[in-house]
């Protein structure tokens, strides 16, 4: 409740609010607005004018000034002065950087530059606010508009790839589903890399060491000793979810899943549960990277300096006895631009994502050398593995009609004056009441972790090929679903307009398909190519058929079979779809697939002959004083969500080169 308003006051706003909803809700906004008495015009215009000054005044407030630095010269010098020394120097300030950033500066002797080649992802409402998050991803000023290339198993056309261009990197428009992945992905990558620190055992301990989670009365039954209480990330039960979350939950209990209570608790992933974690915070904001770990406090720090609208054009190299060193890196904020050099006197570490890290090394000249010749880049180390084993998890998409109305949230979008009055609302509710409401949502509310072959979810007598199993351990899954009170398309600026939708969505978390970045020039401005390779086995195939399979079984369980509107033959909706032959749900499955924004693994934590591109301390094979820290060295892709992993690398990395500088 807001301090300064009376309660009554705040009542009857919300009672004539909701009394305005109920009478114009279906009519369009032209129509309606001219049909109303210069009065009731009058108080809407009045409305929308206290609406917007709420807006203002919120984002005014939870902006929080940061102090970063737009003036390059402030932290390099053009070539031929003499450039600044770090300590170390962060290319990137995504999920990863901005966490290193934060925890190496905790020793005031180890000084750090962190170049980012975006803005503040905290100035951006969008960002902040959990519902919006979808806003961004064709926000070009802000998220990378990257394309692939031509995707031969999803019928050979291009897919738009969004990757943040901001402070926090992709926590910063991220749906904000704090689960971290299965146990047995973690003890996988301690097999690949022969190092047990990074079983789940013992990478659990960073886990915890960058949560804040608070217990949540209405859920007893999560285990707060699974948790951390004093990190700078703060998890929990935050966000608004609407009447599809546990009517989800219970359809996937009568289709066979089991209910859970943690999808990152001692038991395990697998079941079905709300998705009771997420990055929202107390005050219903979005936690990012950036807001959790650049504080005012860190910020501070005069070991520290955040250079944001800086671009690493290359890394600058020093030959130390018939070796090259990471001696600093050349930056710049436009192509056509001054380049800047700053040098690092112990370490630089590439934490720019799975997209951009090996961009950076191929500039630098670290990669497959027949192809750093072929854009004319002169070779540092000859490693073959920057850039392959490039792995994202596929998603479906499912969209049914509601059974008349249940719950919608499709005035995000308003058309009608309704939909104006409902978002207003809102708003109030969100800015003034201080309640959070359903400006505080993420969408994707509910989620279900399965495997391909549980035989009581899909029985041999209907499923009788076996596909090869991908996954980390006998209880990890590959499949993922989660629920949205709403369906959409084209990463979700296309709504179904008008019309009451529910989606469901399933990916495939252990694809078999590997893809590769590469260069397209050697201009580093120039995007690179991006191949994530789709479908192009049948088992990642027939196991997203099974998805579909299992996703109709969902929506034909009580209490959805019930509140779904089954009889509809409108081919913009599937609930026919089930009838159709795995060959034709073949065809459904290459046309709709899309990223679901988790790239991994194309800077491989694994030995040298399997292509590995660092070791275990995330130190590059054949140079010195060069790392990478994020996404791109995970050895094989997390059974779940990469923010978190991302999280729990930078935590450990910053202890290990704590340890090597003493």
């Amino acid at each position: 409740m807001s301090d300064s308003l009376p309660a009554k006051a705040v009542e009857s706003v919300v009672n004539v609010l909701n009394s305005v909803l109920q009478k114009l809700a279906e009519l369009p906004v032209a129509e309606t607005y001219l049909s109303l008495s210069p009065k009731s015009r009058a108080a809407i215009s009045l409305s929308s004018t206290a609406v917007a000054i709420f807006i203002t005044y919120y984002l005014r407030k939870s902006r929080t000034k940061r102090k970063y630095i737009s003036d390059l010269e402030d932290v390099g010098k053009p070539a031929g002065q003499s450039p600044p020394e770090y300590d170390v120097i962060i290319v990137g300030g995504g999920t990863s950087g901005c966490a290193l950033a934060a925890r190496l500066t905790e020793d005031p002797k180890i000084r750090v530059l962190l170049l980012e080649s975006g803005g503040s992802g905290r100035a951006i409402a969008e960002s902040r606010l959990p519902s919006a998050h979808s806003k961004l991803y064709k926000a070009a000023k802000h998220v990378h508009q990257f394309w692939t290339e031509m995707q031969t198993g999803a019928n050979s056309v291009k897919k738009l790839w969004p990757r943040a261009r901001m402070l926090g990197g992709c926590s910063s428009i991220n749906a904000q589903m704090a689960q971290y992945g299965a146990p047995g992905d973690f003890d996988e990558w301690a097999s690949i890399i022969g190092d047990d620190s990074w079983s789940f055992k013992n990478l659990s301990y960073y886990f915890r060491k960058f949560e804040s989670y608070k217990p949540h009365p209405d859920y007893p039954k999560v285990d707060p000793s699974a948790h951390g209480t004093s990190g700078p990330v703060q998890i929990g039960f935050n966000s608004k979810v609407s009447v599809w979350c546990n009517n989800f939950v219970k359809a996937c209990v009568n289709a066979g899943i089991p209910e859970t209570n943690d999808f990152n608790g001692p038991q395990g992933t697998l079941g079905a549960a709300r998705v009771r974690l997420t990055y929202i915070n107390d005050k219903y904001e979005r936690v990012s990277s950036e807001g959790a770990y650049l504080t005012s406090d860190v910020l501070a720090r005069p070991n520290l300096k955040v250079a944001i609208n800086s671009t690493v054009t290359r890394i600058i190299w020093q030959e130390v006895g018939g070796q090259h060193r990471a001696a600093g890196v050349e930056f710049a904020r436009t192509m056509d631009g001054p380049r800047y050099l700053a040098l690092a006197k112990r370490d630089v570490v590439i934490s720019a994502g799975a997209v951009q890290s090996p961009h950076v090394l191929m500039l630098s000249g670290v990669g497959p050398a027949e192809h750093l010749k072929a854009h004319g880049l002169p070779v540092v180390h000859d490693l073959p593995g920057v850039g392959s084993h490039l792995v994202d998890h596929p998603i479906v998409d499912m969209h049914f009609l509601q059974k008349g109305f249940t719950e919608s949230y499709a005035y995000m979008r308003p058309k009608s004056v309704g939909d104006v009055l409902k978002l207003m609302q809102a708003v109030f509710q969100y800015t003034v009441l201080k309640t959070g409401g359903p400006l505080s949502m993420n969408f994707a509310e509910a989620a279900a972790f399965v495997r391909t072959d549980d035989p009581k979810l899909f029985p041999p007598s209907e499923y009788p090929e076996k596909l090869v199993d991908s996954t980390s351990a006998k209880d990890s899954p590959d499949l993922e679903y989660f629920e949205t009170p709403l369906a959409y398309k084209d990463h979700a600026s296309v709504l179904f307009d008008g019309i009451e939708t529910v989606g469901l969505h399933v990916y495939l978390l252990r694809p078999t398909s590997h893809g590769k970045i590469e260069l397209n020039s050697s201009n580093p401005f120039d995007i690179p190519k991006i191949d994530p390779n789709y479908l192009s086995t049948r088992e990642d195939r027939m196991k997203l058929v099974r998805g579909l399979r299992l996703g109709f079984k969902i929506a034909r369980s009580e209490p959805y079979n019930s509140l779904l509107k089954h009889d509809s033959t409108d081919p913009q909706f599937d609930h026919q779809l089930y009838l159709k032959t795995d060959e034709e749900l073949e065809e459904v499955v290459r046309e709709r697939v899309e990223t679901v924004y988790h790239p991994t693994s194309t800077c491989r934590m694994a030995p040298l002959e399997q292509g590995g591109v660092v070791d275990s301390r995330l130190r590059v094979y054949g140079v010195k004083a060069l790392r990478v820290c994020d996404a791109s060295v995970f050895p094989e892709i997390v059974s779940g969500h990469t923010a978190g992993a991302c999280y729990a690398v930078a935590e450990k990395l910053a202890d290990m080169m704590k340890a090597d500088y003493q």
